[in-house]
């Protein structure tokens, strides 16, 4: 490796790092050790009690306290804490799993819908003198929320919330922590007060003694085996009337008074149930991060590999051809470290706007709801891409991707589910496209499902180009030098621009349309119901033109020009394949001549070519350092000591 190159992927690796580099670079020197790493060979309660040990080391490092307000004995540095436990998933996914319930989803419940007469919890689950879990999912209810069956009834002669699991399907389940480890539950049931419900809260539940057994009126169960994450205790809980005092409920937003009596400063249970989750949103944020953390591990190793591992001879010179060197081998990893690249600045931004609202930065009365829908986005976006990646990753390494002991197989079940939790990806991507089909109004909260259709249908047109700024960055583009009016020339980053906003304003506009004409005669579940597929896709097209958008931004911050130049290269590519697979809708809508789109095909296949010497520098600019990689293959050296000869295929 040349000076110049290692300074290029250093100046990439710095823009990839985001506003919170710092806090990157501390923790690739901190978890380097491999006492951080996961080991596959453990059966799972093994690496449950190896990960319980790894968090008490975590514990120590001031990583945990970024997340906790000055006053809770953190340090008020929301972005930071983001950041720096989505470094643990280039380690283990198991630990940074299990680090996100502790306190993400455990710890964010309790400081963010708590109150000062909850601080000491927050003290005591900080140091993890106090190990809980988040108990919202049940078996009958996942993203479903709104319609939890656990309940949660006050009892004013005793001045105590009995919590109850009514009905089998009441049942707390895939809870992190609740088979074995947690002390606590946060605990999400319908709270009924004065004969009255009051909707979905959140009131803390103790659930075992200090020696691990089940408290009186708590059942847990293990749920044993997954599909991976095995150092994570997954487990079920069933309430059977259990009593807790009435100052467990977290009355941040909503409490109940000695005699029963419900006070709340949000009168509409709408918006109160809405503003409830909203503060939970940095789960969301993190889950994302993490998914796109463990396809850049796994783009790493196996583009690593590719530059390495030598397969069938060049008949011109007799010497094994590198896999890199293969057109399809480009084709299958190139394009998807560029949108490694495109999610990693899309993430920064993510963080970013989270870190300011959640630090009272931007009081924009606005700002939490478009936080919310554009982390549910961007969460689809970087678990899709997981998965797609790592796949991608096995294959491409043939056997060897398949060992354990190379991670790739490993990374592929660790990173499966997340997918569906934090929110499963067509609920999210139906919440995103809904947002975008109301134009944003407030009053959407308060609509039932006909008036939702009928407020969704007649939306103003052209929602993208008002609502969004896309206008303003293209013109941006075009002062930058970008001023084409060749709308036939793709490689022009306005024009690009353009086709992504044409497309997502095209599918929301006709996905109303489409509403509307259906709500004529037909019930309004039924019309949405007959519309769902359009209107996933207006989400999924809104979601790639932000990812877009801020891949361009970032760049723009980019001051090295040997840096910013290949990043404007990785953006085409980013750009290209996404025209190329969805080069189908351009055509049929008429926004793409079938010229146009071999010529897409034909752009991505010198965009690969064009990248290739840079492979390298590419992986090392995503930030994982060789030492955390862990995949024995790409330390055999009888793998690629072979030049001369070749191997018939098996």
């Amino acid at each position: 490796m040349t000076t110049g190159i290692a300074s290029t992927a250093d100046h990439l690796r710095a823009a990839l790092d985001g506003p919170w580099g710092a806090v990157r670079e501390a923790a690739r020197i901190q978890l380097a050790d491999d006492k951080f790493a996961g080991d596959p060979y453990l059966d799972y309660r093994a690496a449950r009690a190896r990960v319980l040990d790894q968090m008490r080391a975590i514990a120590t490092m001031g990583i945990a306290e970024r997340g906790f307000r000055l006053e809770n004995g953190g340090t008020g540095e929301p972005g930071a804490a983001v950041v720096g436990l989505e470094m643990l998933a280039y380690a283990d996914l198991s630990l940074w799993v299990k680090a996100g319930v502790q306190w993400g989803l455990f710890g964010g419940a309790v400081e963010n819908l708590g109150t000062q007469r909850h601080r000491d919890v927050v003290k005591r689950l900080l140091s993890l003198d106090l190990l809980g879990c988040f108990a919202m999912t049940e078996s009958g209810h996942g993203s479903d929320v709104a319609n939890l069956e656990t309940t949660a009834t006050y009892d004013p002669d005793t001045q105590e919330f009995v919590v109850h699991s009514p009905t089998p399907s009441a049942r707390k389940d895939y809870i992190g922590g609740a088979a074995e480890h947690a002390r606590m539950a946060a605990v999400f049931a319908q709270l009924i007060t004065n004969g009255e419900n009051r909707g979905v809260h959140c009131l803390l539940v103790p659930i075992r003694d200090e020696h691990g057994t089940d408290l009186p009126g708590v059942t847990t169960y293990d749920d044993g085996l997954k599909g991976g994450l095995p150092g994570v205790d997954n487990g079920r809980i069933v309430f059977d009337r259990v009593r807790v005092p009435r100052e467990n409920l977290l009355n941040r937003f909503a409490d109940v008074a000695p005699d029963g009596t419900y006070d709340t400063d949000i009168e509409n249970p709408s918006r109160r149930f809405f503003t409830t989750l909203g503060t939970l949103v940095r789960g969301r944020v993190s889950v994302g991060g993490a998914a796109a953390a463990g396809a850049r591990v796994a783009l790493s190793i196996a583009t690593r590999y590719a530059l390495k591992r030598r397969q069938f001879s060049d008949p011109d010179n007799g010497q094994e051809t590198l896999l890199l060197d293969y057109r399809s081998h480009q084709r299958r990893l190139l394009p998807l470290i560029a949108r490694s690249y495109a999610l990693a600045f899309a993430q920064n931004d993510l963080v970013r706007r989270m870190h300011l609202v959640q630090t009272g930065q931007d009081l924009d009365p606005g700002a939490q709801r478009a936080l919310e829908k554009r982390a549910a986005g961007l969460k689809v976006a970087q678990t899709e891409h997981a998965t797609r990646a790592i796949q991608e990753c096995r294959e491409a390494c043939g056997g060897a991707g398949y060992l354990t002991e190379n991670r790739l197989v490993t990374l592929k079940s660790d990173t499966d589910v997340f997918t569906t939790f934090e929110g499963d990806n067509v609920v999210l991507t139906q919440l995103v496209a809904k947002e975008l089909l109301t134009s944003y109004s407030d009053e959407i909260r308060e609509l039932d499902a006909l008036g939702w259709v009928r407020f969704a249908a007649t939306m103003a047109g052209d929602v993208v180009r008002k609502r969004s700024g896309v206008r303003q960055l293209i013109q941006t583009l075009r002062d930058r030098g970008d001023d084409t009016v060749d709308e036939a020339d793709v490689s022009r980053r306005s024009v690009q621009l353009q086709l992504f906003a044409d497309r997502e304003d095209y599918l929301v506009r006709t996905a109303g349309h489409r509403l509307r004409a259906r709500a004529e005669d037909t019930a309004p579940f039924e019309a949405f119901n007959n519309a769902q597929d359009h209107i996933l896709a207006a989400g999924t097209a809104h979601i790639d033109r932000l990812i877009l958008e801020e891949f361009i931004e970032g760049i723009a911050g980019i001051e090295d020009p040997a840096a910013r130049e290949l990043a404007e290269t990785v953006c085409d590519l980013f750009v290209y394949s996404m025209l190329e697979e969805n080069s189908a809708w351009f055509i049929m809508h008429r926004f793409m001549s079938v010229e146009r789109a071999k010529a897409v095909r034909r752009g991505v296949n010198e965009l690969v070519d064009r990248l290739r010497p840079d492979a390298l520098t590419l992986v090392e600019g995503m930030g994982v350092p060789e030492s955390m990689l862990r995949a024995a293959m790409l330390a055999d050296a009888s793998v690629f000591e072979r030049t001369a000869h070749s191997e018939a295929p098996v």
